[in-house]
């Protein structure tokens, strides 16, 4: 397939007049839309602009490559707009802001025919200053079309003065659609420039794309780290000098990166650490790497949430077509009946694979900071927070630390993993040594004493407070008790805080003192209403506020809901803990006290779905469940609207 096959003379607008990058978008949209290449241009645009917050898109000789990977992107494909004049509201690379002529690449969220590696082509193309002039000089759209083909299957790169000197390129960039591409083309032709044949690794959205081999590496001088994304097999290149920089800068000065790797380069990537290995000038902030750290440890722990619950929704599901609503009673190990006893294990088995939740987000967030070295002083740290040392060493009572123990110890396990192996210094004989004894050992002996000193006790502390606060307020009024126990139910999602009220809430229905009415709403309403969310967001604002591995993790927040394990919606409260646990607590507070005030009664400890028929006064327990959903949904797609609005929320 070639280039003319995703566009056609009506996407193509040569000579127009429009005056401004939000009309050219808006008219090339609309072009698009009308063809059928998109569904929704409204959605499309917003990814579009979304990509423009992230970095230019204009780069040299007034050329613009704006894109958008959406799925209301029916089929790839690109339009093009010569201007009459160049505009000057469009950011370029060489600081002209003058742009005359734009590319709009509409690209799937979902490639898998490959189209994305075709359209990237076109970005190559368009590096050649000669390619550039013939289009902007064309006189009819079939020439327009005929030079693009002619461009996009001219592409070589041929020595001038060969050095015999080979070097390695890894680019990447956050939309991996075309810097990725753009970057290597750049340093591919500096390469040819020097003498210096460039093998280059794209690391795009497609996937790890030209993969250099172990020749190519023994005998190349060295490396560029061209990347706005951790460089995947970084180990690959263990002894060999490199220089680590934006995607971006192979586009304003590829000769000066060879030159800089030759002569000057920022290090040697060594087998003790696969860090980030940019000069200090180049370091992400903090915060950044922080929320990326957290961003990668929710995507990991994901699955894990997905399996647990499945088994344990299996489990008790089948069980109560039995009419057995405890089936995780250890008396049904030895049960008679054989499918009672595998829907018991069924549950503990979800359970048991629930524990493992904490270990593989924190060891994943510690392996975003510190790369290898931080993965296992992350997963011992995670199993700190889900209390596996309690089970371990037979402590009874112990309190686990739950979310905020994982996303304090996984910080902590990665920031002096990285430390460590960046600050110790080892004769070349005992390097092997510091990854596999000494940053390891040291890191999991330092978060020992940091959990056993300040996580556990202030967190036993503050679960403590919470069951005084319980017992105290017991004997106040129906609904304030009803909205302490579905507060704290909501606070956590299944963590420590939500297990004592739990205990408490089930002890006092056991006497048959208060019933749980409050406790089993507060169980439900938060993973379904910010499931629900991330399905409605696009109804009440007219764009999305969550992307697209959010709409994934809200669907799955939505299904375990209604099977009553909270645990699916960890991974909004992990991202913003402060919007979300605050937002939780006001749906759930408000679903209790409406179904408690109309009449509902529930004295078992089943909110999941097949719970509910057992239920006094059903429709007030539903007309509670509702409200509080909606309130959490609308909320959450407020605020973030206008969060992203001010620019305080980026979707990718």
């Amino acid at each position: 397939m070639i280039l003319s096959h995703v566009t056609s003379p009506d996407l193509i607008v040569l000579d127009s007049p429009w005056q401004n990058r939000t009309e050219i978008l808006e008219q090339l949209s609309q072009r698009l839309f009308n063809l059928g290449k998109i569904s929704d241009k409204d959605r499309f645009l917003q990814a579009v602009w979304q990509r423009e917050s992230l970095s230019e898109t204009g780069f040299e000789q007034g050329i613009a490559i704006p894109h958008g990977k959406s799925d209301t992107v029916i089929h790839p494909a690109f339009a093009v707009a010569r201007l009459t004049r160049p505009v000057e509201d469009w950011p370029t690379m060489d600081g002209e802001d003058k742009v005359d002529l734009v590319f709009l690449l509409a690209v799937p969220e979902q490639d898998d025919a490959g189209h994305l590696r075709l359209l990237s082509a076109l970005s190559t193309a368009l590096m050649n200053e000669e390619n550039v002039l013939a289009l902007k000089q064309a006189q009819s759209t079939a020439e327009f079309l005929s030079l693009l083909d002619s461009a996009e299957t001219t592409q070589s790169h041929s020595l001038v003065n060969d050095t015999g000197k080979s070097i390695i390129v890894i680019t990447s960039c956050s939309a991996g659609i075309a810097h990725t591409y753009m970057a290597a083309e750049a340093l591919e032709k500096a390469g040819a420039a020097c003498g210096v044949t460039v093998y280059s690794e794209k690391q795009g959205a497609s996937g790890i794309e030209d993969a250099v081999n172990e020749t190519q590496i023994r005998q190349a001088e060295g490396v560029i780290f061209a990347a706005s994304l951790p460089p995947k097999g970084k180990a690959r290149f263990n002894g060999k000098p490199f220089v680590a920089t934006s995607v971006s800068e192979p586009l304003k000065n590829a000769e000066g990166l060879i030159e800089r790797l030759l002569h000057h380069p920022d290090g040697i990537v060594t087998a003790a650490s696969e860090t980030d290995e940019r000069p200090e000038g180049q370091k992400q902030g903090f915060l950044s790497q922080l929320y990326m750290g957290v961003s990668s440890g929710i995507s990991y722990m994901i699955p894990v949430i997905v399996a647990g619950g499945l088994m344990i929704g299996i489990g008790q599901l089948a069980a109560s077509i039995f009419g057995v609503t405890d089936i995780g009673n250890a008396t049904f190990a030895t049960h008679t009946n054989t499918l009672l006893v595998i829907c018991h294990f069924l549950t503990l088995y979800g359970n048991m694979i629930m524990k493992f939740m904490y270990p593989v987000f924190a060891a994943y967030m510690a392996y975003s900071i510190a790369d290898r070295p931080g993965l296992v002083p992350g997963f011992i740290g995670g199993a700190f927070a889900a209390g596996l040392h309690y089970t371990f060493w037979a402590v009874s009572g112990g309190i686990p630390s739950g979310f905020l123990g994982a996303l304090i110890l996984g910080m902590l396990a990665g920031i002096i993993a990285n430390y460590l192996n960046r600050h110790i210094r080892l004769h070349k004989h005992l390097q092997a040594m510091k990854p596999m004894l000494i940053v390891p050992g040291l890191t999991v002996l330092i978060l020992f004493f940091i959990n056993f000193y300040f996580v556990d006790p202030v967190f036993g502390s503050l679960n403590q407070f919470f069951q005084q606060f319980i017992i105290n307020h017991g004997n106040g009024s129906a609904l304030t008790l009803a909205a302490i126990i579905a507060s704290l139910t909501a606070f956590d999602l299944g963590g420590p805080v939500n297990k004592s009220a739990g205990a408490i809430a089930i002890g006092l229905a056991a006497d048959h003192i208060f019933p749980l009415t409050a406790r089993t709403l507060g169980i439900v309403i938060p993973p379904i209403g910010i499931g629900l969310a991330t399905v409605i967001d696009k109804y009440i604002v007219r764009q999305r506020v969550f992307d697209a591995n959010q709409r994934i993790t809200g669907t799955t927040s939505l299904i375990l809901g209604f099977l009553a394990i909270g645990e699916g919606a960890i991974p909004f409260m992990l991202k913003n803990p402060v919007i979300t646990i605050s937002i939780n607590i006001l749906g759930a507070v408000l679903g209790a006290i409406i179904a408690i005030s109309l009449g509902s009664v529930q004295w078992f400890p089943l909110p999941a779905i097949w719970g509910w028929p057992l239920v006094e006064h059903l429709p007030a327990y539903l007309a509670g469940m509702f409200s509080g959903v909606i309130f959490i949904a609308l909320a959450n797609v407020l605020v973030r609207y206008q969060l992203i609005k001010r620019g305080k929320i980026i979707i990718h």
